[in-house]
C-alpha cells in the first residue's frame, strides 16, 4: 500500500508539473502576442507557408535544410518568411535577392543572431565570426586582414603547405603498390592534411603522420572537441528559437562543458607558444607566436582571449571546410575521366613531370581553377552562409523586413538556379572557361559583403594545391563501374555521406619525390 506521505509527495509533484505546465503555456502565449504585435505594423512582409501556434514553422523542417527550403522558394518564390517559435526569419534564394541584401543593405544585415553555441563557444559572442558588428568587429576584422591573413603572412606559410602536401604524397605512394591500382580512403587523409597545415600556423605544431609521436594524446584531445562543438553547433537548438525549452534540455549544460574544454585547450597552446618564446627554445613564426609578440606593444588589443579566439575561428572554420571541398572535388574528377584527363594533360604541358606541382605554377592552370569555382558552386561548404540577423527595418526585393530578423542566404539553392547557369546540377568545369569572369561574379561560397570570410585567399590556394600535386603525381579511377555516391551527409560544412573511396596509382614523378630530387 501507498502511505500517506507517499500520497502527499505525489500529489505535490503533480502540482508542480500542473503549475510548470501553466507557466509554459502562458509565456509561449505571451511571446506569440508579442511577436505579432511587432508584425503588424509591417504590411508587405514576404510569403509564407501556413504556420502553427508557438512553434511556428519548426515543425516543417526537414534535412537538408537548403534542400528544404530551395524547394519551398519554388512554392512561395526566392524570398519567404518563417517563424521559427519566437524569431522571424526571411530565407533568399536568389542571386538578386542576396546582392541587395550584401550591398544595399549591408551595414543592416552585419549582425548575428544569438545562440546558445555563440555565447559559450564564442567567448560571449566576441570572436570574429560570432562578434556584431561595431568596434570590436572591425578591430577583429583589421588584426585579421593584416596580421593572420594578408597576403603577405599567406606567403611566410607557403612551405607549411608544400612539405604538407609532400608528407600527403610520399604516405600515398609508400602504402600502395607502385605499378598497379590500389583502394585508398581520402577523407581522412584530407581531414589529416588540413588539420597539420592550419595547426602548424596556428601554433607551430603537427598532430598526424608517423613521425607525430609527442602530441598523440593532444591530437585525440583535439579532435574529440572540435567533433563534438562541430556536432552540437550544427544541431538547431529549438532553445535558440523558444527559449523556455532550455529549462527543460540539457543543451546549455553540454555547450557550456565543451566551451570550457576548449578554452582550456586554447590556453594551453597560448602558454606553450608564450613560455617557448621567453625561453627561446623555438624560432618559429607561427600565428600564436606572432601575435604574443604584439601583445607586448598592444596588450589591450591582443589579448589572451582575442588570440584564442582567432585560433579557434581558424582552426574550426579552415579545417573541415578545406577538407570537405577537397572531397568533393576528387569525387567529381572520377566520377567525369574526361575532366580528370583534361587537368592532367594541363598539368603536364605547364609544369610537366620535371618538378613538383608548386604554388607559383597556379597561376599557369586555368582549367584547374575551373575545376575548383565548379566544385564550390555545386557543393558550397555553408550551404546556407553563417546566418544574418537585422539592425534595422529595410526593404529587400520590395518585401519589408522587420529589425531582428534572421537572414538565411540560400547559396546553395542559388548556384544551381537555372535561371542563372545552364544545366545547373551537371558538374562542367568549362562553363566557367566561356565568360569566365562573369560566371564567377554569380558565386558566393565565401559569402558577399563586409561579413565575407577572410580565409578564401587561404581556402582556395590549399585546395589548388592539393589538387593539383595528386593530379599530377597520380592516376585516379572508381571502384568498380558504379559513379561514386554524391549523396550529402548532415552536418554544417555539407559533407559527403560516405567517406570518398577511390583507386590510385603512382605516376613516374612519385619518384623524384621520395628521392628528394624535386
Amino acid at each position: 500500500m501507498i502511505s500517506s506521505s507517499q500520497q502527499m509527495e505525489k500529489k505535490n509533484t503533480t502540482i508542480l508539473y500542473a503549475c510548470v505546465s501553466f507557466i509554459f503555456v502562458i509565456i509561449a502565449l505571451m511571446k506569440l502576442f508579442q511577436f505579432k504585435g511587432r508584425r503588424r505594423g509591417y504590411k508587405n512582409l514576404p510569403p509564407s507557408p501556413p504556420c502553427m501556434p508557438v512553434i511556428g514553422h519548426l515543425h516543417l523542417i526537414k534535412p537538408p535544410t537548403h534542400r528544404f527550403l530551395y524547394n519551398l522558394s519554388k512554392q512561395y518564390g526566392p524570398i519567404v518568411s518563417l517563424r521559427f517559435g519566437s524569431r522571424f526569419v526571411v530565407v533568399v534564394s536568389s542571386f538578386e535577392a542576396a546582392q541587395e541584401c550584401f550591398t544595399k543593405n549591408d551595414v543592416v544585415f552585419a549582425n548575428r543572431p544569438k545562440s546558445l553555441s555563440g555565447k559559450h563557444i564564442s567567448y560571449n559572442y566576441t570572436t570574429l565570426v560570432q562578434a556584431p558588428y561595431g568596434d570590436r568587429w572591425r578591430n577583429l576584422r583589421r588584426i585579421t586582414a593584416i596580421e593572420v591573413l594578408s597576403s603577405n603572412r599567406v606567403d611566410v606559410f607557403s612551405p607549411i603547405r608544400r612539405d604538407e602536401i609532400k608528407r600527403l604524397l610520399k604516405k600515398l605512394s609508400a602504402n600502395y603498390a607502385r605499378e598497379e591500382f590500389s583502394k585508398v580512403e581520402l577523407k581522412t587523409l584530407f581531414s589529416e592534411l588540413t588539420t597539420n597545415v592550419m595547426m602548424r600556423i596556428v601554433a607551430g605544431k603537427r598532430y598526424f603522420g608517423d613521425d607525430v609521436l609527442e602530441d598523440e594524446e593532444e591530437a585525440g584531445r583535439f579532435k574529440e572537441i572540435v567533433g563534438e562543438a562541430f556536432a552540437l553547433s550544427g544541431t538547431s537548438n529549438p532553445g535558440d528559437h523558444l527559449p523556455m525549452l532550455n529549462w527543460i534540455s540539457n543543451y546549455e549544460k553540454r555547450i557550456v562543458k565543451i566551451s570550457k574544454r576548449m578554452d582550456e585547450f586554447f590556453q594551453r597552446l597560448v602558454d606553450e607558444r608564450r613560455n617557448k618564446k621567453e625561453a627561446c627554445l623555438e624560432n618559429t613564426d607561427s600565428m600564436i607566436d606572432h601575435l604574443l609578440s604584439l601583445q607586448h606593444s598592444e596588450p589591450h588589443y591582443y589579448t589572451d582571449q582575442t588570440i584564442k579566439g582567432l585560433a579557434k575561428t581558424m582552426l574550426l572554420a579552415g579545417t573541415d571546410t578545406t577538407a570537405v571541398t577537397m572531397e568533393w572535388a576528387m569525387s567529381n574528377l572520377v566520377n567525369h575521366p574526361d575532366v580528370l584527363q583534361k587537368a592532367r594533360a594541363e598539368l603536364d604541358t605547364h609544369v610537366g613531370q620535371q618538378h613538383l606541382f608548386d604554388e607559383p605554377d597556379l597561376s599557369k592552370l586555368k582549367y584547374l581553377h575551373c575545376i575548383i569555382s565548379e566544385t564550390l558552386r555545386l557543393y558550397p561548404t555553408a550551404p546556407l552562409l553563417v546566418p544574418h540577423r537585422s539592425s534595422d527595418d529595410c526593404v529587400v526585393g520590395g518585401f519589408d523586413v522587420p529589425r531582428d530578423t534572421t537572414l538565411l542566404v540560400n547559396v546553395w539553392a542559388i548556384h544551381r538556379d537555372p535561371g542563372l547557369w545552364d544545366e545547373p546540377t551537371k558538374f562542367e568545369p568549362a562553363r566557367f572557361e566561356n565568360g569566365e569572369s562573369e560566371a564567377r561574379k554569380l558565386m558566393m561560397p565565401f559569402g558577399l559583403g563586409r561579413r565575407s570570410c577572410p580565409g578564401m585567399g587561404l581556402a582556395q590556394r590549399l585546395v589548388g594545391l592539393t589538387l593539383g600535386s595528386l593530379i599530377q603525381c597520380f592516376e585516379w579511377e572508381r571502384i568498380g563501374c558504379q559513379k561514386i555516391d554524391m549523396t550529402e551527409g548532415k552536418g554544417i560544412t555539407m559533407p559527403k555521406a560516405e567517406a570518398l573511396e577511390v583507386l590510385c596509382k603512382p605516376r613516374p614523378i612519385i619518384n623524384k619525390i621520395l628521392l628528394g630530387s624535386t
